[in-house]
């Protein structure tokens, strides 16, 4: 141990302690609502109960999605709607959340986890799971190696490709070695899945829900879940953080891509469109955030030397890309097999382009501290020496360049899946995406999206051959009614209940009444809890909406 290290001991207990007492008192608020709403809640006999299931949103502290979750069953019950939360007791071996990358051996941490579990769902019916690894299932796999683990199945249960996402998503890479550690932590994540899936079949055969609510549905424990109760006809409902601070997503469709469809004839009028035009303003400032996560400490224009770069070109294309791990990715990889194999064929045509200054901007969130990528662009750039093409620039996550002014200043814009596609379209920009984007309904386009690898090749040549562009006038207007509805519409806000955590990452309750959890008394809950119930959406009221034809 280091000088230094020794000096900062003090610094770190004190650091330790102030977050023990910020959890213990974080609990508290967590118990005392939890009875509160038991004294409160009347039992309607006979009515079937909801489920809910969502493992991967935390550990020690209350995240969002553990927030959103939480919140709707306290209204449920405030309703006379029984509800089951199921929940790990050591259940996962290992979980996502709790998965040392560095480290895949070593145990998640369960203590932490059950105490967190125990204050959240205080005074409610909960059903413990615990981890008993089917010998069947380890004898199968145990020498399998990645590309097999990842296509493996058991019982007609597609238990790789269920688990395949939190794989990448724990390791932080989309293309998996082929090593022990990867092998041993796919296993693990396969045997888990399984385990899931037995003690969730078990629990729907018992109580025979209504619903079942998950998070996202896309890791392992949630997706094991939701095959299981989608095979026995049970609605799912999953949810998701939403754009706005507090808000969250809801579907009975796959949360991670978004699924939103306007209705035909939906236009914004002049109070929507002021309303979209002062959130923009913030949002091309870098003053946003998603999931409690600012993206952006500051954002920095153009400096002299990068105006002095793009002077020596006819034009300029920003190529924006994503982050490769991210549960996104899964329903982008249509027209590519992955983004970096959309970045090769973006990188042959800059080779054929000298008269073009491309700058290749990394997602800020390949680098953020806790989630950094390990299957980074710059790892790409460099193993390609990109950046020894004189018409590269490469912008890397760490360095806060407005994206928004280079959009300003390109010729059109390149993107895989980033939401910096459908900002530009909205910019009114031409967007060209390699990758399956949320935002762009067939009925109502705001960016180019080719079918396939070859017509993607061709009409990108064709861009970068055209002296003039313009994208059609319908494209910014499509852009604009999209983001409105994802943001204003599809986005259900709980600002009310929710307030920072003294941790990044976390929320705790405000101080409320347990009345304030009716649906009478709060439009997000009573739209979430009629959605799971069966109303046929789960759209927020907007005030500043005008009749719709």
């Amino acid at each position: 141990m280091t000088s230094e290290s020794v000096r900062n001991i003090p610094q770190m207990l004190t650091r330790w302690a102030r977050l023990r007492w910020e959890l213990w008192g974080n609990q508290g608020r967590e118990r005392h609502m939890a009875r509160n709403v038991a004294k409160q809640a009347r039992s309607n006999l006979g009515e079937a109960p909801v489920i809910f299931f969502n493992p991967t949103t935390r550990l020690s502290g209350l995240s969002l999605n553990a927030a959103f979750s939480q919140l709707v069953a306290w209204s449920l019950r405030s309703q006379g709607v029984p509800t089951i939360h199921f929940v790990s007791r050591s259940g996962l071996q290992p979980c996502v959340l709790g998965t040392n990358r560095d480290h895949v051996t070593d145990p998640p941490p369960c203590a932490l986890c059950t105490a967190q579990s125990k204050a959240l769902y205080a005074d409610a019916a909960v059903e413990w799971f615990e981890f008993y690894p089917d010998p069947a299932v380890q004898s199968a796999i145990e020498t399998l190696p990645v590309a097999d683990l990842s296509v493996f199945e058991h019982c007609h249960m597609p238990l790789g490709a269920l688990a395949l996402p939190s794989i990448r998503w724990a390791l932080r890479r989309y293309n998996l070695q082929d090593d022990e550690p990867t092998r041993y932590l796919y296993r693990q994540y396969i045997l888990s899945a399984w385990n899931v899936a037995r003690h969730f079949e078990e629990l729907v055969d018992r109580a025979l829900p209504r619903a079942v609510v998950v998070f996202n549905g896309t890791f392992y424990p949630e997706a094991a879940a939701r095959w299981v109760a989608l095979r026995k006809g049970i609605r799912v409902i999953s949810h998701e953080t939403a754009f706005l601070p507090y808000s969250a997503f809801f579907t009975t469709g796959e949360a991670t891509a978004y699924p939103i469809q306007i209705p035909a004839g939906y236009e914004l009028n002049e109070s929507q469109n002021q309303r979209l035009d002062e959130y923009l303003a913030q949002r091309f400032k870098g003053n946003f955030t998603m999931g409690g996560i600012r993206f952006w400490p500051e954002m920095k224009g153009l400096d002299p030397g990068l105006e002095e770069k793009i002077a020596q070109f006819q034009s300029v294309v920003p190529v924006f890309t994503n982050v490769v791990f991210d549960t996104s990715q899964g329903h982008a990889n249509v027209v590519f097999p992955d983004m970096f194999a959309w970045l090769d064929l973006v990188l042959e045509k800059i080779k054929k382009h000298p008269e073009i200054l491309f700058i290749i901007r990394s997602h800020p969130d390949e680098d953020r501290p806790g989630k950094s990528s390990r299957e980074t662009v710059r790892g790409w750039v460099e193993q390609n020496r990109v950046t020894e093409l004189p018409n590269v620039l490469f912008i890397d996550a760490s360095e806060y360049v407005s994206s928004y002014e280079l959009v300003g200043r390109s010729k059109f814009v390149m993107a895989y899946n980033s939401s910096i596609g459908l900002e530009a379209a909205v910019l009114g920009s031409l967007v060209l995406c390699g990758g399956k984007v949320k935002y762009n309904p067939p009925e109502a386009p705001t960016v180019y999206q080719p079918e396939n690898s070859q017509s993607y090749s061709d009409f990108l040549d064709e861009l970068l051959g055209s002296v003039t562009l313009a994208a059609p006038a319908d494209f910014q207007k499509n852009a604009r009614r999209f983001i409105y509805f994802q943001l204003f519409r599809s986005s259900l806000q709980f600002d009310r209940f929710l307030e920072p955590a003294g941790y990044p990452g976390f929320v705790r309750l405000k101080e409320f009444p347990w009345q304030e959890l009716l649906p009478e008394n709060s439009p997000s809950l009573r739209i979430a809890t009629q959605g799971i119930l069966g109303e046929p959406s789960f759209w927020a009221d907007d005030p500043l909406e005008s009749p719709q034809p």
